[in-house]
């Protein structure tokens, strides 16, 4: 078999609540998932986003938005927004789940939701220009509920006359991490004008808005149809919607995924869709809900939305609680034991621990910063040890001096492309599956407890062609270890 394969994704069925039956058109969800905050550090990184976490789950956020899309029979394959560096996470974390994406749109620089959402409006514009668009952050939690495909249907409904529909959730404390939406008087059933948008409030005015009734949490999901959302855009920030034009235009095709061009994306403002359409538009629309809703912003947030213990405490990993009450603690890594304590979130990784009160966990931010000033430390914001990549994943295990210990996983019908390096040389060690490997030229079949030595300078390749993930230890030793030292070849 070739040293790299190309990945496929399969789709299977999920099974899912059943929403009210409607005569609008099917909807294409779009999903955000290029963000790349800290404010779950040290879980969360930089290279590593909250929504591709697992938090503890069999399914990461990510993935949990796509099994929500899979569940009712309306929805089209999802398009997801994201990234060149998480582009394989996306990939990889459908294939996990067996669920086929319609398309993958790479950003190339970074410009906020609306030239996103608008790239995404335009991709299916003239094929689908009637098609509803239901678009959906990747890193909330929502709980499925009766209320919520209620809610979806209504925005179905509404969005399908021409509005551009906001959802709103009914507030349960005056929050004031969240921006709020006043509603005004009523469209359709379940519809409602937006007569206000609210930036994130201090606690007088919050508990304010509370008191008076009439004020939703802005939870930044939203439902239009492609046509109608371009042409709104285009009264209101011209500017964005003709570098999401020139972007589709000159976007290229690489594998499973679609290339924006970077030059024509870079032309826009970077400005939210809310911003730029939403707080402008006099076609918005807010759909009220009572469903359990998180974004997840901060450690007290995943233990405000999670099932707790006895002791009102979420525990997750290896974890010993001793007359502890009102904690979060999750490990990664080391065995976390917790005493004599409350109010305090604990989060441990096998390379950063996290110490603080829960109830100031926002604060995270700063920590982040301060360790993103020191050199020798800045590296643990920005990723973690483990790699993926679209044949698998790599994981450092040890470092130091002219040597690297690294867990890789090769998943079947996968393989590293042919290559050579020439500053230094590789240990390869079979640990489970079957290894095809390519050696200058000469193939080898290598299975557990099984190694072979690749020289400097030597052309290799890896492949898999197994039914399950090839898993080896490589001993890298050399003067450079660092992605520049791969002379990638053509066979």
């Amino acid at each position: 078999m070739a040293c790299q394969g190309k990945q496929a994704l399969a789709t299977v069925a999920v099974p899912g609540v059943v929403a009210p039956v409607s005569d609008t058109p099917d909807i294409i969800p779009v999903i955000l998932a290029g963000g790349s905050g800290t404010r779950l550090w040290p879980l969360s990184r930089t290279s590593y986003p909250k929504q591709f976490l697992r938090l503890g789950a069999r399914t990461s956020l990510f993935q949990d938005t796509l099994i929500r899309v899979q569940a009712w029979e309306r929805y089209a394959p999802a398009i997801v927004i994201t990234n060149d560096e998480y582009r394989f996470m996306v990939a990889e974390q459908a294939r996990e789940i067996g669920i086929d994406l319609q398309a993958i749109l790479l950003e190339p620089v970074a410009r906020n939701t609306a030239p996103a959402i608008a790239a995404a409006a335009r991709h299916l514009a003239d094929s689908r220009p009637e098609a509803l668009l239901h678009v959906l952050p990747s890193d909330h939690a929502i709980v499925l509920s009766d209320a919520y495909w209620i809610a979806v249907d209504s925005a179905a409904r509404v969005a399908a006359k021409g509005k551009l529909v906001t959802f709103g959730i009914r507030p349960t404390e005056p929050a004031t991490g969240y921006g709020y939406i006043k509603q005004g008087e009523p469209i359709d059933a379940g519809s409602f004008v937006v007569e206000q948008f609210v930036e994130k409030p201090d606690l007088a005015r919050a508990r304010e808005m509370l008191a008076s009734g009439g004020y939703l949490w802005n939870a930044g999901i939203f439902m239009f149809q492609a046509r109608r959302f371009l042409i709104e855009l285009g009264k209101l920030s011209p500017e964005v919607v003709k570098a999401a034009d020139r972007a589709i235009e000159m976007a290229k095709e690489d594998l499973d995924f679609v290339r924006l061009d970077k030059e024509a994306l870079a032309a826009s403002p970077s400005i939210s869709v809310d911003h730029a359409v939403f707080e402008k538009t006099k076609a918005a629309a807010v759909v009220p809900t009572d469903i359990r809703w998180s974004d997840l912003g901060s450690w007290q947030a995943v233990w405000q939305s999670s099932d707790r213990n006895d002791s009102d405490s979420l525990v997750r990993g290896p974890v010993t609680l001793s007359e502890a009450s009102k904690v979060l603690v999750i490990s990664e890594g080391p065995h976390v034991a917790v005493h004599g304590v409350r109010d305090l979130a604990v989060i441990a990784t096998d390379d950063a621990v996290y110490v603080g009160l829960l109830s100031e966990s926002e604060s995270v931010k700063n920590v982040v910063e301060l360790i993103r000033r020191d050199q020798a430390a800045r590296s643990l914001v920005n990723s973690h040890r483990t790699v993926y990549q679209p044949w698998g994943s790599r994981t450092i295990m040890l470092a130091g001096e002219r040597f690297r210990v690294n867990r890789v996983f090769i998943h079947p019908g996968q393989g590293i492309s042919l290559q050579m390096h020439r500053h230094r040389a590789e240990h390869w060690i079979i640990l489970r599956g079957i290894a095809e490997v390519t050696l200058d030229g000469r193939q080898k079949i290598l299975t557990a407890d099984q190694s072979i030595y690749i020289p400097q300078s030597a052309r290799h390749c890896l492949a898999n062609p197994g039914e399950e993930d090839l898993e080896l230890v490589e001993v890298q030793s050399g003067s450079d270890l660092s992605e520049n030292d791969v002379v990638r070849l053509v066979e």
